[in-house]
This record gives structure tokens, C-alpha cells and sequence, in this order.
């Protein structure tokens, strides 16, 4: 019982801001998929392209009716990113697990300094470049393989500056880029899949797509701003608790 209450308690928060800030449900989720729910690194990491695969998807819809995704400009900047996410997912069984932990932790920190650098909420002027939105791309797609995260706290950023997108665009098109990363990672882990110990994954996915409709909505009434910070900080603080596990 203690198990489910976890569950459903972070696959709310999960949800809530992944349909708020276009990203960053997987950074959360991993780590308490690892310390709450007693998940092993592999184990957390697979389950979390599972619960932002499902949590992306259903929250995309709400942000495409609203017509705040850009179809072309994220399909270009997915579509780089599926062979190097299908190859990171290869390749993540094979690192150990306090090196994976320690590289999940460093990657969650840079995005969490990078929130909190000013500027991320320009209004950028659009301006497709295809070399760098490819090279982005397929970086995105390289981090969503092997650690298991969407990359929508990386890809907020990249479609605003590399894409020209305005941030609202941004983040609606960063949830069709998550949805196809996490697939693509997901189709090479097919065994770890069938592993997973679905009587608590299934109930925090359920939370998490739930907390994303309410994290559509939040983000109409919020200045992104002040959620981003809200978000970075906390973000910052599991990071450092995530590394010290790791090396120590």
C-alpha cells in the first residue's frame, strides 16, 4: 500500500510537470522510481521512458489542440534523434550502475543551471537552421537512450534557440520530440520491459498522464518563469543527493 501511495504521489508531480514545462518529468521520475520506490538504476531508467512515453503522448494532445505544437520543425529535430536513441538504449546495460547514476545526475544538473540562467523565455524570432537542429537532435536522442530521460528539459532550450520557436511552441513541440525519443529508446528494451514490476509503474503512469492535463492548464495561469525556477531548484537539490550516492 505504502508502494502505491508513492507511486501515485510522484506520477503526479511527474505529470504536473511534464504538461507545465514541456519536460523534465524523466529527471524526476528516475530518481524516485531509485530511492522511494526501490527501483535499480536500469530498472528506473526503463520504467521512466515508459511513464514519459505515455505522459508525453496524452499531454501532446491537449498542447496540439491548442495549437502550440510545430509539426515539421519537431519531426525534423525527432527524426535525428531515433538512431542515437535506439543505440544509447543498446549500450546503457552495458554501464555500470553508480556510472550511470553519476552521469543521470551530472546531466540533471547542467539542465537545472541552465534553467536558471535568465534569458530562457525570449521570444525568439523563427529561424530553421537543419544542420544544427540534426546535431541537437541527435545529442537529444543519444541522453534519452542512454539514461532513459525524454529530454524535454533539453529540448526547451535547443527548439527556442536553434528553431526560433517561442517558448508556448516550444513547449508543446519538446512533447511530440519526448514522445519519440522514448520510443525509439523503448524498442531495444524489450526484455527489461517484460521485468518491470508493473503493479507500481502502471499506477504512477496512470498519476502522471492525470497531473499532466492539470500541468496543461497551470501553465495558461503561471508565468513559465517562476515554474521553471520552482522546478530547476528542486531539480538542482536531487541531483547533488543523486551524485553524492553515487560516488560515495
Amino acid at each position: 500500500m505504502t508502494a502505491l501511495i508513492l507511486a501515485l504521489a510522484a506520477g503526479a508531480v511527474i505529470g504536473l510537470t511534464l504538461g507545465a514545462l514541456g519536460g523534465g518529468g524523466s529527471v524526476l521520475a528516475v530518481p524516485a522510481l531509485i530511492y522511494l520506490l526501490g527501483f535499480t538504476p536500469m530498472a528506473a531508467t526503463t520504467a521512466g521512458l515508459v511513464i514519459v512515453a505515455l505522459t508525453s503522448s496524452v499531454a501532446l494532445t491537449g498542447h496540439a489542440r491548442d495549437r502550440h505544437v510545430r509539426w515539421g520543425a519537431g519531426l525534423l529535430f525527432a527524426a535525428a534523434g531515433i538512431g542515437p536513441a535506439m543505440l544509447g538504449s543498446a549500450l546503457a546495460s552495458n554501464i555500470p550502475a553508480p556510472a550511470l547514476q553519476a552521469a543521470f545526475a551530472l546531466v540533471a544538473a547542467g539542465a537545472a543551471i541552465r534553467m536558471l540562467r535568465p534569458g530562457q523565455e525570449k521570444e525568439a524570432t523563427p529561424a530553421t537552421r537543419p544542420g544544427r537542429a540534426a546535431a541537437a537532435g541527435a545529442g537529444l536522442g543519444a541522453v534519452t537512450g542512454v539514461l532513459g530521460v525524454g529530454g524535454g528539459f533539453l529540448a526547451v532550450p535547443a527548439l527556442v534557440g536553434i528553431l526560433g520557436l517561442r517558448m508556448r511552441d516550444a513547449v508543446g513541440t519538446s512533447l511530440l520530440v519526448i514522445t519519440v525519443n522514448s520510443l525509439a529508446a523503448l524498442a531495444l528494451r524489450g526484455g527489461t520491459i517484460n521485468a518491470l514490476d508493473w503493479a507500481v509503474v502502471a499506477p504512477f503512469a496512470g498519476a502522471a498522464v492525470l497531473g499532466a492535463w492539470d500541468g496543461r492548464r497551470l501553465s495558461s495561469k503561471v508565468r513559465g518563469h517562476t515554474l521553471q525556477r520552482i522546478f530547476a531548484l528542486a531539480l538542482l537539490a536531487v541531483a547533488a543527493v543523486m551524485l553524492v550516492d553515487a560516488v560515495v
